[in-house]
């Protein structure tokens, strides 16, 4: 007579194969019905970084030419005779002024106006925080060259993002 040996008393530890291709196919289920979702919120996110980041822009461009006699950050020692330019809206948006321009550091002495933002915000679709500045017979270019964060023409006191695209809502981030 024969006798088998039986394994009636062990008890197995651990997973299967097929237990484990299981979990595997579910995560991979949940992940594919979540990560669209994610998705959405990251770019839904950005949008409203992007329409915040405006709205902080346009209200320190408008105080700056409410406080300088109604010319808008951009022009050197704001004079709107002199060409527009990047380094003049730079320090104009962070470091304190006199009413006819003068800059200075913050916390000057004879220098009320300013700083009208601690440092240029970021486009949160490029991260750039660089502003091309346009002359007084420059047009906003179409489409955007995206190669800084925002586009400012000081004549009429508009900045955009400087975004190709369009948003959740099929509104082109350029006429934000």
């Amino acid at each position: 007579m024969k006798h088998t040996k039986t394994n009636a008393n062990k008890t197995d530890k651990g997973f299967t194969l097929i237990e484990l291709m299981i979990v595997v196919s579910i995560l991979g289920i949940v992940s594919a019905i979540a990560f669209p979702t994610f998705k959405d919120h990251v770019a839904q996110a950005k949008e409203a970084a992007a329409k915040d980041n405006l709205r902080v822009l346009r209200e320190a461009i408008n105080r700056y030419a409410i406080q300088h006699k109604d010319v808008p950050p951009g022009y050197a020692n704001s004079d709107p005779s002199n060409t527009p330019n990047e380094l003049a809206f730079g320090f104009q948006m962070i470091k304190a002024s006199t009413e006819d321009g003068a800059l200075s550091n913050p916390g000057t002495a004879g220098y009320p106006y300013g700083p009208y933002l601690p440092e240029i915000p970021t486009n949160p679709f490029n991260g750039l925080s660089s502003v091309t500045v346009l002359t007084d017979t420059d047009s906003f270019p179409s489409p955007p060259p995206e190669d800084t964060g925002w586009i400012y023409k000081p004549l009429i006191k508009e900045i955009r993002l400087n975004t190709a695209g369009t948003d959740s809502q099929g509104k082109s981030f350029y006429d934000y």
